[in-house]
């Protein structure tokens, strides 16, 4: 992967520069600390940069890449996972009324004490990686009713230029009240009060979430693929 564009490979330009001192490095491979983050890459996908992957793995735990498909590995990989993601990156900035952030003006900043609540809203919903320390990349908010946390949203890569809203859910139980797109139009407020541009990467089976995007402004930019992958090198 010859990247021209800091978003052609994100994860690998977040880790060589806004976000290196996240990084865990081999050689021509970087990841997240595991406890951080599953994810990881390198400058392209050649021998060279999976066995340094592999090097960094050292037989322990996968690590989940973003590729350009279609996807082959060298031998003595296994995927253990991978989904088509669609890059999303938020150009039409009026898209956002002032109605927007109406249901989320509770909203409040997700601290330390909140990561069990984090952690197991993002299990139930299923909305990309979230590990112990993931709030540590970037600013989380959420919304609570009834003393739960009922939706919550983030920043995840950071990269010249651009941040990366992620971890956007809300609970079942509080469906349909629009709490997800306010959340969404706080944090994109605040990252264009930084000078920067958002950006977001959605499964692309799910139409609900990027007919929202769409909404907030937010357009295709490019197909990935998300890979996790093991090393079975010992």
């Amino acid at each position: 992967m010859n990247a021209s564009h800091a978003l052609d490979n994100p994860i690998w330009t977040a880790l060589t520069t806004r976000q290196v001192q996240f990084a865990q490095s081999c050689d021509l491979a970087r990841r997240f600390a595991p406890e951080i983050s599953p994810l990881g890459a390198f400058r392209e996908p050649s021998q060279d940069g999976f066995d340094s992957l592999a090097r960094l793995q050292n037989g322990v735990g996968a690590t989940a890449l973003f590729l350009e498909p279609p996807v082959a590995l060298p031998a003595g990989w296994t995927i253990l996972h991978q989904a088509p993601l669609l890059q999303m990156v938020q150009t039409i900035g009026e898209a956002l009324t002032p109605d927007t952030n109406k249901s989320a003006r509770d909203w409040i900043e997700l601290t330390q004490t909140d990561i069990p609540e984090m952690m197991a809203l993002t299990e139930l919903t299923k909305p990309g990686p979230f590990s112990a320390r993931t709030r540590e990349l970037g600013n989380y908010i959420g919304i609570r009713r009834n003393g739960v946390l009922a939706a919550m949203a983030g920043e995840r890569l950071r990269v010249p230029g651009y941040t990366e809203v992620s971890a956007v859910c809300t609970h079942p139980d509080y469906t349909g009240q629009g709490l997800a797109a306010g959340l969404m139009g706080i944090l994109v407020e605040q990252i264009r009060g930084r000078g920067e541009t958002p950006f977001l990467h959605v499964r692309q089976d799910n139409e609900r979430a990027i007919e929202l995007y769409r909404r907030l402004g937010f357009t295709e930019r490019m197909l990935g693929q998300l890979v996790v992958v093991h090393s079975d090198a010992k």
